[in-house]
């Protein structure tokens, strides 16, 4: 779905005029801000076709070299100029004050989690650099989620307009709140583990 999604993206923004797939109203908003969109879209696909990759063992043991270059990619090109284009392109946001908000705060935390991971990992806290970067793929991962709330609310016949301020959290706050879950099961199940060993 990663790939679909970024294939998509690269596909449609290369290859077909300028918002011609999205709301009259997004469109224009897109046309007024051609480089801000073009920015968010070519460096957000970077980051969700490489993010991926940085999660295999394999890869980090055998190659690390390739995926610290892949990480500077992803942190550098994915969620610096992705997160900074997302940030300014939220402020046109379809959806009114709530899909403004929805993806301001999206962005923001986009950029926080990277920076966050890319901090641990200079200096040498590669414990708490996984976990920041599982918190920033999941946030990632909003340009998939975010397809499918739009798909599934078209589909039940929402209204675009009210489906969309919804969305515009629903595609991340429940990405972000099962990653931060996820990370306190391990966390616990760890400790569980070494009291019945100790």
């Amino acid at each position: 779905m990663v790939l679909g999604v970024a294939g998509y993206a690269v596909f449609v923004y290369s290859f077909l005029p300028l918002g011609s797939l999205v709301h009259p109203e997004m469109k224009v908003s897109f046309m007024a801000n051609k480089i801000g969109i073009y920015s968010h879209i070519f460096a957000s696909s970077v980051a969700l076709v490489i993010g991926p990759l940085q999660f295999s063992t394999k890869l980090r043991q055998k190659h690390t070299n390739v995926h610290r270059w892949l990480g500077r990619v992803y942190l550098g090109v994915g969620i610096l100029i992705g997160g900074v284009s997302g940030l300014y392109m939220s402020q046109f946001a379809f959806g009114g004050l709530v899909g403004k908000l929805g993806f301001a705060s999206l962005a923001l935390l986009w950029l926080y989690t990277g920076l966050s991971a890319y901090l641990a990992v200079r200096r040498g806290d590669i414990s708490e650099h996984r976990k920041w970067m599982i918190r920033n793929f999941s946030l990632t991962l909003a340009a998939v989620t975010l397809r499918i709330y739009l798909s599934a609310s078209m589909v039940a016949g929402f209204e675009f307009t009210k489906a969309y301020m919804v969305i515009a959290w629903l595609c991340w706050v429940p990405n972000i709140v099962f990653a931060e879950w996820r990370l306190r099961f391990n966390i616990a199940k760890n400790k569980a583990l070494q009291r019945a060993s100790g």
